[in-house]
């Protein structure tokens, strides 16, 4: 087993596995987080957040599926880091038409969106969880969502769009090359993996990003 964990295939197929995680992780998160715009007061959104943080399925589920999320991306930057120390000359560029510059940059939109995790933990993963902001009343859930998309801060909006730019390049790629490593990828199934990691990648960029725009433009309006 630890040789298979060790091998190149096995490694491909842990990053393949962990970045399932990441692909339904996500989803979860822009449905609930698109539930913001439904209402006004956010009173939907306040409902549905507090059934995820209460019911203790769907609470296992969010920690199974975000640990799988952040073990793909650190799991990714270390192999990246090892493969780079066994090969310090650079391979010629290639110029294969089917390459694209995502496949080529995984590393720097990885870091990218490591960066950007880090940041969307202290905006709001540790306001959740260790201060008393929810429970004291302070603020609801979907004021803290939405306490930073405001003209005052502005640049919240501009680094989150762009974060969501960048994660959607990566999806773009690791979508089918998830896939490809757990064995679907004759020529019938390559061109639909292709199709739908595109049109999923969009929808993810596009669905986070609609909420610090309207949020921003809402406060600007």
């Amino acid at each position: 087993m630890s040789g298979f964990v060790s091998s190149s295939i096995g490694k491909k197929v842990i990053m393949s596995v962990t970045g399932l995680f990441l692909i339904i992780f996500l989803c979860l998160h822009l449905f609930i987080n698109l539930l913001a715009l439904v209402d006004a007061d956010g009173s939907i959104f306040n409902t549905v957040a507090h059934f995820m943080g209460t019911n203790i399925i769907m609470f296992v589920m969010q920690w199974v599926l975000a640990a799988g999320f952040i073990f793909h991306i650190l799991y990714s930057l270390i192999l990246t880091l090892k493969n780079q120390a066994a090969r310090p000359v650079k391979y010629e560029v290639n110029t294969r038409s089917d390459i694209t510059w995502s496949s080529q940059n995984m590393f720097i939109l990885g870091l990218g969106i490591l960066a950007f995790l880090v940041l969307h933990i202290i905006n709001y993963f540790y306001k959740l969880k260790f201060t008393d902001l929810i429970e004291s009343g302070q603020m609801s859930e979907y004021e803290l969502v939405t306490s930073i998309f405001t003209a005052q801060y502005w640049y919240y909006p501009v680094i989150y769009v762009i974060a969501f730019i960048l994660l959607g390049l990566h999806l773009n790629h690791s979508f089918q090359s998830s896939f490809q490593t757990l064995g679907l990828n004759n020529s019938n199934w390559l061109p639909r993996l292709k199709f739908i990691g595109t049109l999923y990648a969009i929808v993810i960029a596009v669905g986070f990003s609609i909420i610090p725009i309207y949020f921003l433009m809402k406060a600007l309006l």
